[in-house]
């Protein structure tokens, strides 16, 4: 079966004018020149762009109504980062915790995997493991908890891993108490640079494991 196209297509414009564009319609057609200039295209595409896509999505929430909780998900985020900030942890840490529940209104199941996925490339292994599993850890502090799926003793399968202590610290001092009004709350832009800045690292190439 063939398919019709548009006899004037009218593209997105490009991000800059160093930039060019793939003649085929479909992936199927391209050639490995193509294929090549859009890796090569692709890395300042992430670098100008990544950054302020995922602080828009952020920024996007921060008017959110809350569902019971006394602040909402933007607040919480925001007062997570704010805390890291003042007791002097380093610039990936503070975005890590600026950016740990960005997925929580998005993929509220599996938010922790969600925030190791976006981050992960840019971050440690400590900071990556401590994002894929904060949503589990965070059980711990659950005590009188009805539903049968929050178990507090669900972190204890990684007792003596590595990242085992630094994940529960995180989660008791930066997250589980972290959804309170009146705690501090520094505006956006003071994180916003320190996200620039992790998302403008080479990105390594994750395999999904379960460790």
């Amino acid at each position: 079966m063939t398919r019709e196209f548009p006899a004037n297509p009218d593209p997105s414009p490009l991000l800059s004018a160093e930039m060019g564009y793939v003649p085929a319609v479909e992936m199927q057609d391209f050639r490995r020149a193509e294929w090549t200039m859009l890796r090569d295209q692709r890395r300042p595409f992430d670098a100008a762009l990544q950054a302020r896509h995922v602080l828009r999505a952020l920024e996007d929430s921060a008017a959110d109504p809350a569902f019971g909780y006394l602040v909402n998900n933007y607040r919480h985020c925001v007062q997570a980062a704010t805390a890291a900030l003042q007791d002097g942890r380093d610039e990936e840490y503070v975005v890590v915790a600026l950016l740990h529940d960005i997925g929580f209104t998005m993929c509220p199941s599996n938010h922790g995997p969600f925030a190791a996925a976006l981050l992960g490339p840019y971050v440690s292994d400590a900071s990556r493991w401590l994002l894929e599993h904060h949503q589990l850890f965070l059980d711990f502090h659950c005590h009188d908890h009805p539903d049968e799926a929050c178990d507090r003793d669900a972190r204890e399968r990684w007792r003596g891993h590595p990242h085992f202590a630094a994940t529960a610290e995180f989660v008791a001092r930066f997250d589980q108490g972290t959804v309170i009004p009146g705690l501090p709350e520094a505006p956006l832009s003071v994180f916003a640079p320190m996200v620039a800045r992790i998302f403008a690292r080479p990105p390594r190439r994750l395999s999904l494991r379960d460790d």
